[in-house]
């Protein structure tokens, strides 16, 4: 979407009455990739229009609707660190981290246009019963999507909350308790299609995926699933008539009945800790993990049945896979990051890698890339997001450095904006 001139109001009515500004995590298309165009260049000093705290701390992604930007986190009863020094929490290898510390669940909403606070609420205050992993983890991971009438946030174990566009409770849902690898923290993104939310609760044991209705909470239904923890989100796709729910995972990549929960097909091949979001691309399901034992994998639709080792697996690449960012899809073109900063594009249809490239730094990485207007959008956790021109072979447009922040959360874009969620700062470059 761009701003139009029509008449001096005609940005504010576009931006109210358009269908999908940046509704949902991956943006309008589920593919990372924005309507119209973002700014290439700025800095901490040069194209901030504004800036505003985040108390707490959160790794969600900001959502956009009309005029308004909704941001959750977890505000902490005292400091983290020092409530739980000497203790992991129940986890390992940096999980477990602010387990046994009471926060609050908050939702906020800003006006983009000036960056001014329209409402804030207090969902709940709960003292979670285990951490999440000390760097990248919070206990606000789960990014929120809108319909443009209800706002849903969803804190895993600690349930999800459907809100009206003022901030008032529509409707809540609690769960059971999750157990995590490690203590690693949850965050899996609401999902919202037609009149239902799916979420997926993946974990060491006790793991489903659920079907609510969006109106109600109701559950329509829920079925179990023999897994471990994984964070990839389902993704939707109707295959001759019929809409499946994908969710890729360490033992099964499996795909249900979107009216009945019931099990269509199944395919093994991926690693262990799976966070990348399946993609959808013309008549396949592209699925990748880049932990232990790492692929990429595409995966012919249409099938019923147990899919492993057959030809319904398009192609396959171990190589170059990344392990937490999800992959943008872009022109055919399927770009994508790993955790040490390689950016990897690859032919979507045959699997044929256009070009793998190192940037230019030294870099870690675990917010998803997004793009804009042919450039692909690259954060990381040194506070620099790089602009790449998409395309045959790699050309960096702009290194933009704001050396005081830390990036996790995916960025969104709408209306030639960018929106960047720091560590503690939400700003809008214009």
């Amino acid at each position: 979407m761009t701003r139009r001139s029509l008449f001096l109001f005609a940005p504010t009515l576009m931006a109210a009455t358009d269908p999908a500004a940046w509704p949902k995590w991956r943006g309008p298309a589920e593919t990372g990739v924005a309507r119209g165009s973002a700014p290439t260049v700025w800095s901490d000093t040069k194209n901030i229009a504004w800036k505003v705290h985040i108390p707490g701390r959160g790794h969600s992604s900001p959502v956009i609707w009309g005029d308004q930007i909704f941001v959750t986190t977890a505000v902490p009863a005292r400091d983290p660190a020092a409530a739980t020094a000497g203790n992991s929490g129940g986890g390992g290898a940096g999980g477990g981290f602010a387990s046994g510390v009471e926060h609050k669940f908050v939702v906020f909403a800003f006006d983009r246009k000036t960056g001014k606070s329209n409402w804030e609420k207090t969902l709940l205050t709960a003292t979670p019963h285990e951490g999440y992993h000390f760097r990248y983890g919070s206990f606000a991971s789960n990014s929120p999507v809108t319909d443009g009438k209800l706002l849903y946030t969803f804190f895993g174990s600690r349930g999800i909350y459907a809100l009206d566009l003022k901030g008032n409770i529509v409707w809540t849902k609690t769960f059971g308790k999750m157990r995590m690898r490690l203590g690693f923290g949850e965050g899996v993104p609401t999902v919202l299609d037609g009149d239902r939310l799916l979420l997926n609760f993946d974990q060491e044991d006790g793991s489903y995926l659920l079907a609510l209705d969006k109106g109600t909470g109701k559950e329509i239904w829920k079925v179990e699933r023999e897994e471990v923890s994984s964070w990839s989100p389902p993704t939707v796709v109707e295959v001759g008539g019929r809409k499946q729910i994908v969710v890729a995972a360490s033992a099964r990549t499996r795909a249900y009945d979107y009216q009945t929960g019931k099990l269509i097909w199944q395919c093994a091949g991926l690693g262990t800790n799976v966070i990348p979001a399946p993609v959808i691309h013309n008549n396949t399901v592209i699925v990748m993990s880049g932990h232990r034992d790492p692929n990429r994998m595409a995966i012919k639709l249409g099938r019923d049945g147990d899919l492993t080792g057959t030809d319904a697996i398009l192609w396959q690449n171990t190589k170059g896979n990344s392990y937490s960012a999800s992959p943008v899809l872009h022109q055919g073109r399927l770009y994508f990051v790993t955790d040490n900063g390689i950016l990897t594009s690859v032919n979507a249809t045959t699997g044929e890698v256009v070009y793998q490239e190192r940037l230019p730094g030294t870099y870690s990485l675990k917010a998803s890339p997004v793009a804009a207007n042919g450039n692909l959008y690259i954060s990381t956790e040194q506070g620099d997001v790089l602009v790449v021109k998409m395309g045959d072979k790699f050309e960096l447009v702009s290194k933009n450095q704001m050396p005081d922040e830390f990036f996790i959360a995916t960025p969104a874009i709408a209306d030639g904006e960018i929106y960047l969620r720091g560590r503690n700062t939400l700003y809008l470059i214009r």
